[in-house]
Order: structure tokens, then C-alpha cells, then sequence
């Protein structure tokens, strides 16, 4: 099982979401684009931008309504971040409704937040550091672990939030099963990895549950701009179950700030000296900003894979008003709530070890090849376009060597190449071939149709034929053909098929050579009435040597008759005698 799930969609030639992913995750072969595991960090981008909705966030929901059917102290960790996906303006109503749920109980994460900054003020005051990274974000710490292991040294060595809140949960609650709801989709590996939480759910699993359950998290008792004055020191918000509550000590409210931007450095409340205070957000910033910590030394970077924080993580439930509205109710619910926190809480010290994706490291060789295969031979002809999602060609010729993408990725040499074929098989039709738009005006024309018009260079479809059939074809949108069109200027014949190009704005004309046949056909007509000229003269005169004939033969046969008749009665005369 992964994180993310797929259903089949119409990935072709889009690379919209391997643009949009950082780490280049994605396997885009085959018309389908596939997430790479061992790349993924879990950022949840490409679940956003995806035209097609093909991507989608694994659902946990069914596992954990089976963990809280168990009857088990089940106890959920809450991201201060619920205010804003929820449109709570106290944490009260919230757990009440994750108790209706079968939660034994619920407390913010921004308790885990403080012992968290609390540690990084220890580490920062210690002076060992040369840039400080802060670990919150496990979609960054993935990243840095994967692809930046140079500057893994600059990582802070300290849990996550959820991970410390769910150690000191568990240190209070020894028998208890803590769970994290909130919006982002790396805490679901994160959790699982960690081996101190139960799950992970985000807050549209919750969403979907509490329909389901027909629980409402409307927060009903508090009039809209006034906030609930909770008792000094509660982590729950106000709550009376002290058995379930210890108090925080020492800045907790402020770890609220959190989820949204710069909300780590403002969950200080005093800067430790040798530092500029720096915060990045977005994951589209995210291998900038680790490249320019190369250069430089004193930076405590706050880095968050998503635009705007954790308030706009992609399981985030949007809201009118978007990232903008999110952190102003975040700090709205932050500055409602007394400066007061922990001190007392367990080790929460972490390692961060570098890892691999197990990419193969091609040869220079192998990129020349791949790099040759889509014509570009030496440098100038790598353009780094990005169309096909990876920032460079070099990358792009990794990934097709690694098995995760097509040489027929390359846009320009695709077209190019398509182009090329294209116009070979243009240049040399045996027929004229025009192209115009709407207003009729040519905008292709290959030589063959020159030749045919005797025009060099028409401007205009009506400078070579009547252009009628071609006016009404553009009009309706029907294909039309005209028979036997004579070309004035070169006296020759062409049948015309008109194809209209919606799509393009454009007519296709196509014109095919009949002079041949026409003048085949003249031929053949004139031989016949040559023909038939010769055979009346020929009857004619049959008819005059026939009538001849027959006058000629009717005197013979009538003398014949005579002289035979005179022979015949002679020869009587004589019997008789």
C-alpha cells in the first residue's frame, strides 16, 4: 500500500504534475503517469494540479473507525490548523465532536509545537550550528534526506511535532493509541514510520467520517468575535477533565502559530543571537532555498513544502477566503489564547539519516545517446524548455535511462520532427495544396499548387479560382467539392476538395490535377464525331451504290423474265406440234 491511489485517466502528453513535482517522482511511460515510491516525498502537489483527478490521497478511515471499535484509549493529536478547515474559533467543540466520534480524548498538536521549539532554542543557544533547517515538515525532511544530503547537517536533530506531541501523550497515557489529524498526506508515512502513532488522518477523512457519523462540528457557543477564555495553563482549551489534561507550561500558545508561514519563528518568544530568521514556503522554492544555503552561513530557515503553510496543505479543507483567510483565522485563534507552555516533556532528540531512491547514475555517455535520439548533438542544442516536465534536457535524458520517461517526451523535437515529416509530404504531393483563413487570405501554399495556378504568390484564395465553394464551406463548416474548375491562368482543370479546420480556423483546399483526363476526354469526343462524320458519308454513299444496284439488278431480272417467257412458249408451240 502507498499513500497515494490511481485510477486510470487521459495522461497523454500533459506532464502537468511531473512540472509541478519537485523531486521528479513520476513515472510518465506509457500514457499513464505513475508515482516513483522510493522519489515520492509525499508533498500531495501533484494531487492538486492533476487536470484529470487521477491522483488521490490513500483513504485511512476505515482502519482507524476499526482501531476505535476496539474500545482502546484511541487519542487524537489535532493540528492547531482545525480552526481554519473546520471554521472553529475554539478547540472545545472540536474534541467533543471527535469524542462523539469514539475518540477517548483529543489535544492540539502546537503541545508537541512548543516542547519542539523549546529544543531548537537549546540547540540554537549551543552556537554548533552553521545554518539551523527546522524538521517540522516531513515532506522536507524527505527531500533533504534524498536529494540534499549535504545539507543534512544543518537539519535539526529533533522530532516533528505530531511525533513529540504523540511521546508526550504517550508518556502521560502509557496505554494509549494516539492518532494525528490534520492536512497533510506526508504525516501518514510519517506516522507509520515513527512506530509512536497509530495513524493518521487527514481532515477530509474526518470531514467524511463525521457526515457519515452525522456528527456536527458546528461551533455553535461562541458569538463570532469573541473568543472563550480558557483557564490559564489548559492545553484543551478550556476543558475540566483535568485527568486528561496537563498543563502546558512555558509557550505553548504561541507554538500555535505553526501551521501557518513564518509560524515556527513566531512561536519564539526571543530570538537566540547569530541567526537571520528566514522562512520559504511552497515546494516549488524548495530546491532553491537548499542550493542557496550552500553559500551561506548563519540562516535558521523555516521551510514548508506547501504555499502559505500548513493551513494550505492539500487535505486542507478549502474555505472561502483560501490561504489568506486560513492564516487569519489561525492567528486570530492563536492571539485569543495566553502566552503560557511546557517544560517538562520526554526526549524528542531525532537522527535524520541520509537515504536513497536507488536511481541509477548514468554514464556521460549513456545522456549523449539519449540526448542524440531527439537530435541535439551539442550543447546549443539543449533548450531546457521544461515542456516535458524535467528542467533540463540532461534530467529528462536521466529519467528515460532510469526507465521513467519516453524519448517522445520532447516536445520541440516531437514537433519538429513532426513538422519536418509534415512538410516533405507536402512539398512533394502530387497535388496543390492550399491553406487559408476564415477571411480567406492563404497563409500555406506548396509549389505544386503554384505551379498549377501560374501564380507565384496568391494573397488571396479569390487571386486563383472562384472562391464561392470555399466562402460557404468556411461558413458551415461542411466539407464541399467542385468538379471540373478551370484555372485561368495556366488553362488547366482541377477538381477541388474544400475540408474546413474548425479547430485551427482554417480551410484545407486541395486541388487535383484532371487536365490530363479533360483533355482525354476532348480527344476521345472529337475522334468520335470525326468518326461519325466519316460513317454518314460512308452510308451515304453505300445507300447510293445500293440503290444503284438495285435499279440496275430490277432492268436485268425484268429482260431476263422477257426473254424467258418468249423461250417458254416457243418450246410449247413446238410440243404441241
Amino acid at each position: 500500500m502507498f499513500y497515494l491511489d490511481f485510477q486510470k485517466a487521459d495522461c497523454k502528453n500533459c506532464y502537468k504534475c511531473l512540472r509541478s513535482c519537485p523531486v521528479k517522482a513520476i513515472d510518465a511511460r506509457d500514457e499513464q503517469a505513475k508515482i516513483i515510491e522510493s522519489r515520492c516525498i509525499l508533498c500531495g502537489h501533484c494531487t492538486l494540479v492533476c487536470p484529470q483527478n487521477a491522483k488521490s490521497v490513500h483513504n485511512d478511515a476505515q482502519n482507524i473507525e476499526q482501531l476505535l471499535a476496539k474500545n482502546k484509549r484511541v487519542i487524537a493529536s489535532v493540528a492547531p490548523a482545525f480552526v481554519s478547515s473546520f471554521g472553529m474559533r475554539a478547540f472545545e467543540p472540536f474534541r467533543a465532536a471527535l469524542k462523539a466520534l469514539g475518540f477517548a480524548d483529543a489535544f492540539e498538536t502546537s503541545e508537541g509545537a512548543a516542547a519542539v521549539t523549546a529544543e531548537y532554542k537549546k540547540l540554537l543557544q549551543s552556537g554548533k550550528y552553521e545554518n539551523f533547517i527546522t524538521s517540522a515538515c516531513p515532506a522536507v525532511n524527505r527531500a533533504i534526506e534524498l536529494y540534499h544530503h549535504d545539507v543534512l547537517k544543518f537539519l535539526a536533530p529533533v522530532d516533528s511535532p505530531m511525533i513529540a506531541h504523540a511521546k508526550i501523550l504517550k508518556s502521560r497515557f502509557p496505554d494509549c493509541s494516539v492518532v494525528f489529524v490534520g492536512p497533510c498526506i506526508a504525516k501518514k508515512r510519517e506516522a507509520k514510520e515513527s512506530g509512536v502513532l497509530a495513524g493518521a488522518l487527514t481532515f477530509e477523512e474526518l470531514s467524511a467520517l463525521f457526515r457519515k457519523h452525522n456528527i456536527s462540528v458546528e461551533d455553535n457557543s461562541v458569538a463570532k468575535g469573541s473568543e472563550p477564555k480558557p483557564e490559564r495553563g489548559c492545553a484543551c482549551g478550556g476543558s475540566k477533565e483535568a485527568a486528561a489534561c496537563v498543563a502546558p507550561k512555558n509557550g505553548e500558545m504561541r507554538a500555535k502559530f505553526y501551521p501557518i508561514s513564518r509560524g515556527i519563528i513566531k512561536s519564539f518568544d526571543e530570538f537566540p543571537a547569530g541567526y537571520e530568521y528566514i522562512a520559504v514556503d511552497g515546494v516549488s522554492r524548495l530546491d532553491q532555498a537548499l542550493e542557496d544555503l550552500r553559500g551561506v552561513k548563519g540562516v535558521f530557515l523555516e521551510i514548508n513544502a506547501c504555499e502559505g503553510a500548513c493551513v494550505n496543505g492539500p487535505c486542507s479543507i478549502k474555505r472561502e477566503g483560501g490561504s489568506v483567510e486560513a492564516n487569519v483565522t489561525v492567528r486570530g485563534y492563536t492571539n485569543s489564547m495566553p502566552p503560557d507552555a511546557v517544560d517538562d516533556y520526554p526526549d524528542i532528540r531525532a537522527e535524520h539519516k541520509a537515504k536513497t531512491a536507488g536511481d541509477r547514475i548514468p554514464s556521460e555517455d549513456e545522456v549523449r545517446a539519449v540526448l542524440a535520439s531527439t537530435g541535439k548533438t551539442k550543447p546549443s542544442d539543449e533548450l531546457n524548455c521544461g515542456a516535458c516536465g524535467y528542467s533540463t534536457c540532461r534530467e529528462k535524458a536521466w529519467a528515460v535511462i532510469n526507465g521513467y520517461a519516453e524519448v517522445e517526451m520532447c516536445v520541440p523535437y516531437m514537433r519538429e520532427k513532426a513538422e519536418s515529416m509534415g512538410n516533405v509530404i507536402i512539398e512533394h504531393s502530387p497535388n496543390g495544396i492550399i491553406v487559408c483563413n476564415g477571411d480567406l487570405k492563404i497563409t500555406e501554399i506548396n509549389r505544386r499548387a503554384q505551379s498549377m495556378l501560374g501564380i507565384a504568390s496568391p494573397e488571396y484564395i479569390f487571386d486563383c479560382f472562384d472562391p464561392s465553394a470555399v466562402f460557404k464551406a468556411a461558413e458551415s463548416g461542411n466539407s464541399s467539392y467542385v468538379e471540373k474548375q478551370k484555372l485561368e491562368n495556366t488553362g488547366r482543370y482541377a477538381d477541388i476538395n474544400i475540408v474546413p479546420l474548425a479547430k485551427e480556423k482554417s480551410v484545407l483546399v486541395v486541388l487535383t490535377d484532371i487536365t490530363d483526363r479533360v483533355n482525354y476526354d476532348d480527344e476521345l469526343d472529337k475522334v468520335k464525331r470525326d468518326t461519325l462524320a466519316v460513317t454518314g458519308t460512308v452510308i451515304e454513299k453505300q445507300m447510293r451504290v445500293a440503290q444503284e444496284i438495285a435499279s440496275l439488278l430490277g432492268e436485268t431480272t425484268a429482260e431476263t423474265k422477257v426473254a424467258l417467257l418468249k423461250l417458254k412458249d416457243a418450246m410449247l408451240k413446238e410440243k404441241e406440234s
